[in-house]
């Protein structure tokens, strides 16, 4: 999720953490973290990252369960439920993962399967686990280090992404979420969805639990926000999928216009 203001993440959870063991077979463990901010003025974002991690589903996690009910408001979430296919089912392999880089926390997690990835690291990035998801990571911000001497802007970071990220989606399946808790960038490399949400709001149904709400109840007239997700979330929104080898920053609860991304910004919607 990416928002303009503070928004509470207990709706999408609910939904997402059904797919870790119970409407889906991403059991491997899960993880949530989230750029919490006491600013409601936008572009006031805090750098602090509150993080969890759990090798238990998240269908059934009690951690997730707390979550669920936990008043949590953020401009950038990155979740993510797993499915081992390179590295054991351990708490270090649990997505999403986290490091520091000039001075700002970065958050990741990758959806997919990298096939004889072995890049060389040669900076202070280093994997704690032993998933291809976490090197890639840690390749990734190793080159954004070598390729800016100081904080770069984000459209300048989008674009050395966009550079960068190829070299490793030649590799296999390359879905993935990134956030510096400025911006979320996603990239699909298979399958990615993304909806829009803004004023007028509607009601809305899970897809993945009985629920509807009317996010009118839950947001102002100044609420502006992004979803994206491998699958969508509700049954009833109008949805995007991204195309393969598409990348997008999300700014402000929507797409930052960028002269290296690809594809054209999609008008916002409710």
């Amino acid at each position: 999720m990416n928002s303009l203001l503070p928004a509470s993440l207990t709706l999408s959870f609910t939904g997402f953490s059904q797919r870790g063991g119970c409407t889906g077979h991403h059991a491997d463990g899960w993880g949530i973290a989230f750029f919490e901010s006491e600013a409601t003025t936008p572009g006031q974002v805090g750098k602090g990252v509150r993080y969890f991690v759990d090798k238990e589903g998240a269908a059934t996690s009690p951690i997730a369960n707390m979550l669920r009910t936990y008043p949590i408001k953020s401009h950038n979430v990155v979740a993510h439920v797993r499915k081992a296919t390179v590295g054991a089912v351990t708490l270090e392999n649990c997505h999403p993962f986290v490091r520091e880089l000039w001075g700002r926390y970065w958050v990741f997690a990758h959806n997919g399967d990298l096939k004889d990835y072995k890049p060389a690291l040669h900076g202070s990035f280093r994997p704690v686990g032993n998933t291809d998801s976490e090197l890639a990571f840690c390749w990734l911000l190793q080159e954004l280090a070598k390729s800016h001497a100081g904080v770069p802007s984000v459209e300048e970071l989008t674009c050395t992404l966009a550079e960068l990220v190829p070299q490793i989606a030649k590799h296999g399946t390359f879905n993935f979420l990134l956030s510096n808790g400025q911006a979320l960038w996603a990239h699909a490399s298979t399958q990615l969805h993304y909806v829009l949400r803004q004023h007028p709001f509607t009601q809305v149904h899970l897809k993945d639990d009985d629920v509807s709400v009317d996010l009118a109840d839950l947001n102002g007239p100044e609420d502006r926000l992004a979803i994206v997700v491998t699958e969508p979330l509700t049954t009833n929104e109008n949805w995007v999928a991204m195309k393969t080898g598409e990348l997008h920053a999300f700014v402000d609860g929507a797409i930052a216009k960028c002269r290296c991304c690809s594809g054209a910004p999609a008008p916002v919607s409710a």
